[in-house]
């Protein structure tokens, strides 16, 4: 016997050693091992720290197309600011005209499946059999001294070594000058700029973005960043004040990013008049630019040219359009801080849904978002149509969606609306809420289109929106090939990135929003992220961070089950059993009577799971308390008052089983015998002590005679089926979700 206390010895040892090896990671653990540490650059609250810096860059450029050739020459002088506390001996620039390249790395990668049967434009995607130029032709770098600056290469990204160390505080200035051919959109897949060519009139739209050399992100948790231009994964971009002047045919209009500050130069004194009206016109559109005056400069196709100056100020990026199709309206929209001019601009192909729908769909996206966040602070937010895009950059979007022969029908029409609120919408998230594109997708496309629904739902009730249950096909699918949403953006499969970074970040933000957190607090949590992380770089920790610390709410359990695994909600009420309380005061302790109900099956463990309430309550005995059973306390309980309050009360334990592996909140649904109802919301901590299974015990005055979980199809539940008791068949369950969606 005297070895036992060292067998026990032994194997506590054991099992304590593999517990620090391998430490306990039930679903309700912190998820401080998933996301980095806080530090005085990123704090633990989720705010910037006291050391938090960002670089910056403003840039300077001149830039020139011509319309013969397809091609746009220009000449930057960038000004980058050191911010951070490292010397710098290199910077790096991206290059993502280089992507267009037939050598790029990721040539042809995208939905590359060969087919039976393939059209010649897939074709084209996949093999560029009809070639192309492109890419940057970099002419030139010097410095502040005139002097050459060596750079290399690497696929989208150049490093430019510099001539001494760039130290901590310091700045510096250096030029480059550059041209790159501009291609055909309809040439290759992913197309977010370029241009689209109109044969009926033998005319160009040119949608103009990541068109210059620009300074890479250098930060806190990355220092450069590192990841090239794929398409799928977009931008990191540093802020900056941009001075840009744009020459172009002298017929044609120009929208872009920033304040046009020669207008007088580029536009007739009718123009400037109309654009004057317009910043007092909140009601409706002014047009500033007509059809006819369109027309006239698609007719005459001027050989003179016209440069165009734009200011911007704080932004990260800059984007233009340039067309002499383009029509032009206008439309000042007043939020509580400031005017803003909505503007759109689009060829006759977009008529008349365009001038109809568009610049008021800028205006409901910047007075939703602005409510949710903070107002727009930008002084115009330009709407520019063409065909199959939708593409977001600092106070401008390109945005698919036309009319057939001038007809539209109304899912389409929705479509072209949803685009311009998500696009415009991208102002806020990633472009003043500046997340890394590149590195995850889901915190800006997520959280748009969070908001994007939402603006969809108070404006235009009638459009279908983003619900729960929109996500339960992905999250059903083969666990083989699905991935978390903390997947870097250009990892995730083609065919699955819609869901995994835009719908279902959209679904638990609803989930957070509706059913964990509550709306009013959440939606404070939600302004003071916005409100932290403008005009800065946030990264997912300091997100879930401040969700948590705005709302005292510990969210861990959610973060790690929504965002860092592919576990899925399938919550079963797999029993009820019903009692009511003997009246009689009895003192047979232990011993209770039984009115047996009817029973379909026993459990797995002997438990017996009633199929109905057809054979009534089971009765039990509420004995006296023994006094050991106080302890030290000398007071007792009134059990008088006890019976009292119990008398002829209904009392249900509900089971529910944990299938799918995600915790939720447990939403119940109580239906009584007199066709009234009520809900009660238990909290997902109900799941701590045993995330499989939990039971649950509710007083009711009423007699229930049916159960539901989840009756709003709040949760994502993936199986309805098996929500409800009496259990019912799948047909008719499904029919109900039918029912109830519809409604």
């Amino acid at each position: 016997m005297r070895l036992l206390p060292i067998i026990i010895f032994t194997f506590l040892l054991n099992f304590s050693l593999n517990a620090q090896t391998k430490p306990w990671q039930g679903k309700f653990e912190p998820i401080d091992n998933l996301i980095a540490a806080p530090n005085t650059y990123r704090t633990a609250s989720g705010a910037p720290g006291k050391d938090y810096w960002q670089q910056r860059a403003n840039y300077k450029i001149k830039a020139t197309i011509d319309e013969k050739t397809n091609t746009l020459t220009g000449e930057e002088t960038i000004t980058y600011f050191n911010n951070s506390p490292d010397e710098l001996t290199y910077l790096w620039l991206q290059l993502e005209q280089n992507v267009n390249k037939k050598e790029n790395e990721d040539f042809g990668s995208i939905n590359n499946e060969m087919k039976d049967f393939i059209t010649t434009r897939k074709m084209q995607f996949l093999t560029r059999t009809i070639d192309f130029p492109a890419g940057y032709s970099i002419k030139q770098i010097k410095d502040a001294n005139n002097q050459n600056l060596k750079i290399m290469i690497n696929n989208t990204m150049m490093k430019v070594k510099l001539n001494e160390p760039l130290k901590s505080g310091e700045q510096i200035s250096f030029s480059i000058a550059w041209s790159y051919p501009i291609t055909d959109r309809s040439m290759y897949t992913l197309s977010r700029e370029g241009y689209e060519y109109f044969p009926e009139d033998d005319n160009n739209a040119y949608l103009i973005a990541h068109w210059f050399p620009r300074m890479a992100v250098y930060s806190d948790t990355e220092g450069w960043q590192n990841q090239q231009f794929q398409k799928l994964g977009e931008f990191a971009l540093e802020f900056g004040d941009y001075d840009v002047e744009i020459t172009v045919p002298a017929d044609h209009i120009i929208a872009a990013t920033g304040t046009l500050e020669n207008s007088e130069s580029v536009l007739t004194k009718t123009q400037l008049k109309r654009l004057k009206d317009a910043k007092t016109s909140f009601e409706k559109p002014i047009m500033i630019i007509t059809k006819e005056e369109a027309d006239l400069n698609k007719k005459n196709k001027s050989t003179n040219k016209k440069t165009w100056k734009f200011n911007a100020k704080n932004v990260r990026d800059f984007a233009f359009a340039s067309s002499r199709k383009f029509m032009w309206d206008a439309q000042a929209v007043k939020l509580p801080t400031n005017t803003v001019m909505a503007m759109s601009f689009y060829p006759k192909e977009g008529l008349p849904v365009w001038q109809e729908e568009s610049t008021r769909a800028i205006k409901n996206a910047l007075e939703v978002y602005s409510n949710a966040t903070f107002d727009y602070p930008y002084p115009v937010a330009i709407s520019v149509n063409t065909s199959n895009i939708g593409m977001e950059f600092p106070m401008i979007s390109f945005n698919g969606g036309r009319p057939k022969n001038g007809k539209i029908s109304e899912k389409a029409k929705a479509g072209m609306i949803g685009t311009i609120i998500h696009e415009v919408g991208h102002n806020w998230f990633p472009m003043i809420v500046s997340s890394d594109e590149r590195k995850w997708m889901w915190m800006d496309e997520g959280l748009n289109t969070f908001l994007h629904q939402r603006t969809l739902k108070e404006r235009y009730p009638n459009y279908s929106h983003v619900t729960p249950k929109k996500i339960v096909p992905f999250m059903t699918g083969d666990k083989n090939i699905l991935r978390p949403i903390m997947t870097t953006s250009d990892n995730e499969l083609f065919n699955q990135f819609g869901a995994n970074f835009y719908i279902k970040p959209t679904v638990g933000l609803q989930m957070l929003r509706n059913s964990i957190i509550g709306k009013d607090l959440f939606d404070e949590a939600f302004r003071e992220y916005a409100n932290r992380w403008k005009y800065k770089h946030p990264n997912p920790a300091d997100l879930f961070r401040t969700l948590e610390d705005a709302t005292a709410t510990d969210l861990d359990w959610f973060y790690k089950g929504w965002f860092f695994t592919t576990d899925y909600v399938d919550l079963e009420l797999s029993n009820i059993k019903w009692f009511k309380v003997h009246e009689e005061n009895s003192n047979l302790e232990g011993k209770n009577t039984t009115l047996n109900a009817k029973i379909e099956m026993s459990g797995p463990h002997g438990e017996t799971t009633a199929k109905d309430f057809s054979n009534g309550p089971e009765i039990i005995n509420m004995i006296s308390t023994p006094d050991k059973d106080y302890g030290q306390f000398t007071s007792r309980l009134d059990e008088s008052e006890m019976r009292k309050q119990l008398s002829g009360k209904n009392i249900y334990e509900i089971t529910v089983k944990n299938i799918g592996g995600l915790v939720m909140p447990v939403i119940v649904e109580w239906i009584y015998s007199d066709g009234s109802s009520e809900i009660d919301r238990i909290p997902a901590q109900i799941w701590r002590r045993n995330e499989y299974e939990i039971k649950k015990t509710f007083i009711k005055n009423k007699e229930v005679v049916k159960v539901n979980l989840d009756p709003n199809f709040e949760l994502a539940d993936t199986d309805m089926n098996n929500n409800s008791f009496p259990k019912t068949d799948s047909k008719s369950e499904f029919d109900r979700f039918k029912s109830k969606k519809s409604n």
